[in-house]
């Protein structure tokens, strides 16, 4: 893809910037009920209903996920929506046994993880220049900037699910190389954590656990 030039290129600047502008204008922040739903008095979670997860809300929260910031646009993140018995019966080769019921019993592990080559892609993704020569050759580079991306995406992944009303369930309790032999053997993408997603059964719930005071964590220079 050629990036636009001249008269084309002010014009989508432009356009840009009135779109931003008119968003504003319209929300300029989230009230203190969509901010609970989304992190503060959002829980992670470990049973499920038997709601499906629809594919229309799969592509929605992909759609939603996508839009959020990485740097030069890399997008490193791939997802395997893991639902069909076949392949959580492989999802389960990997797990820790407290995690296998987990999986089981979701709608739907979300695999989130990296594409090593996503730098191919950069003349798609970030078409003002060539920057493939930033990673072209560069194995750790590369992979530190596909894993920090990804991860950030699979933040932004976890954000947009609570927000189209989905639950979610981190898990990190298995191993990456089993999830990768079994799913990625033979390509450039590596399992980075999962996620289930679905609809909660709120009875397996415990209490909420402690978080850090701000000036605990917390710090100017």
């Amino acid at each position: 893809m050629s990036a636009p030039t001249g008269q084309e290129l002010a014009e989508l600047r432009a356009k840009a910037q009135s779109d931003v502008r008119a968003l504003r204008d319209r929300v300029d922040h989230l009230g203190k009920d969509a901010i609970d739903l989304i992190l503060r008095q959002a829980r992670s979670h470990y049973a499920w209903t038997d709601k499906p997860v629809e594919d229309e809300v799969i592509q929605q929260l992909y759609e939603i996920t996508a839009g959020g910031p990485t740097s030069m646009n890399t997008c490193p993140a791939r997802f395997v929506f893991v639902r069909s018995q076949e392949g959580k019966e492989r999802l389960a080769k990997a797990l820790k046994p407290a995690n296998v019921p987990k999986v089981m019993g979701a709608p739907v592990c979300t695999i989130i993880a990296h594409d090593l080559d996503f730098w191919t892609e950069l003349p798609f993704l970030f078409p003002h220049e060539d920057r493939r020569p930033h990673f072209e050759g560069k194995a750790e580079h590369a992979e530190t900037t596909a894993f920090r991306n990804g991860t950030l995406q699979g933040g932004y992944f976890m954000i947009a699910a609570r927000a189209l009303g989905l639950d979610v369930g981190p898990i990190s309790g298995f191993s990456n190389a089993i999830v990768d032999e079994e799913f990625f053997a033979g390509t450039s993408l590596r399992s980075n954590f999962l996620c289930n997603i679905g609809y909660a059964d709120e009875t397996a719930l415990f209490q909420k656990l402690p978080r850090f005071a701000f000036d605990q964590v917390c710090s100017f220079a």
